[in-house]
């Protein structure tokens, strides 16, 4: 498969929260850049085009806008630090 991102992604394999209206959803990021990042979620469906990805590990908290979606897993692009 051809990589075609500007930024290439690291495998990662953390616990995070997609936030958005005060409701919250859990996530596994799969891998991550500083300009986006793989989550697979339990379902799709539900997440909105645009939340706040919250990861505990790390303390980080950034805005996302998807950019894909397939099967369980969602594709964001970060677009503004909180």
């Amino acid at each position: 498969m051809d990589e075609h991102r500007a930024v290439k992604r690291h495998r990662v394999l953390k616990t995070g929260t997609i936030e958005f209206g005060g409701s919250t959803i859990s996530c596994t990021v799969r891998n991550k850049s500083d300009a986006g990042a793989m989550l697979q979620v339990a379902s799709q469906t539900i997440v909105p085009y645009q939340f706040t990805l919250a990861l505990p590990a790390d303390g980080s908290r950034r805005r996302c806008h998807v950019v894909w979606r397939k099967d369980n897993r969602i594709g964001v692009t970060f677009w503004q630090s909180e």
